[in-house]
Formats: structure tokens, sequence, C-alpha cells
């Protein structure tokens, strides 16, 4: 039988309480293997290809996969990134896209944003990918303008992605 990398898991979780799906961006493979994003391609911190619809794209095939039997909970989804306006410009068309699935009727039950502080990954404390910054050697934290964007969303999504998200 021929899988995707996570299709073996996802089988297997059908009829759990819910299916975790975590998604930043997308890789690509072709008969040599994997497709690297070329050299105009837009990149976060960690080289990845800039995909915010990587969100969309998973719910819709996990939720392919699994038949509607399970509902999904999006565990981790962000951007590795020093620039908070493009962190707030990836987070919204991930949020916009996640909509457009949630609206064709891919059962949804919740979002978590990766992630609130900007947090050791990888043995180092770059990349950022939170809505708030902590200085290293104060512990003081800064929220950031994506995390005032994201508060404004969850009070009024309609208003903040656009009505083109909700319906």
């Amino acid at each position: 039988m021929s899988y995707l990398i996570d299709d073996q898991y996802i089988d297997v979780a059908k009829g759990d309480d819910f299916v975790g799906v975590q998604a930043y961006s997308r890789l690509r493979v072709g008969e040599q293997g994997v497709i690297a994003p070329g050299p105009a391609d837009r990149r976060t911190m960690t080289g990845w290809e800039y995909y915010p619809r990587a969100l969309e794209d998973a719910v819709r095939h996990t939720a392919a996969r699994l038949g509607g039997s399970t509902p999904l909970l999006v565990t981790e989804n962000g951007i590795a990134t020093g620039d908070d306006d493009e962190r707030i410009e990836y987070t919204g068309e991930a949020l916009t896209g996640l909509a457009r699935a949630m609206a064709d009727g891919v059962d949804v039950r919740g979002y978590l944003h990766w992630s609130l502080l900007d947090n050791f990954e990888w043995g180092s404390w770059e990349p950022t990918f939170g809505l708030v910054a902590v200085d290293r050697t104060t512990f003081r934290r800064t929220v950031k303008p994506s995390a005032r964007w994201f508060g404004r969303l969850v009070q009024n999504p309609v208003t903040t992605l656009g009505r083109e998200a909700a319906s």
C-alpha cells in the first residue's frame, strides 16, 4: 500500500476522540525526491517555504483520509519570522484557509497558535514563532502587535479576517 508520510498514522486514528493537525509549510516531492524551494521563493527563518495554505491543505487531507469520522484540532500552526507584520500576514492567510475548509464541512474543533512565547527551538532561541517576545536576560515579556491582532481576531473573526473567510 502506498502512503503519504503521515497517512499510516491518520489511518489508525480513525474513531479517536480527535486528531491533532500541525502545519507550517509544505514539502514537495518529485520523482527525484524532495523539491527544494527555489531561490526566488519566500522563506521563513527556518528556511521553510512561506506557504500559509499548508494549514488548509493539511486539514482537508486529514479529514478526507479519516472519512469524516474523527474531529480535528489544530495543535500547532505559525511562522518563524522576525517580522511581526509577516506573522500577521501568514496567520491571517492560514486562518482564512482554515475557515474555507470549515465552511466546506471539515470538522475542526479548535486552533492553537504556535507559539505564545518566543521559545527555545532546535537548540536555539531563534527561530522566533511567538506572539510575545521574551528578553533572555531579564525574562521580561513584550506583547507583539501580532498578539494584539490575534486577540482582535478571536473577538471578531469576520471583521479581522474579512467577510470572505466567514462565508
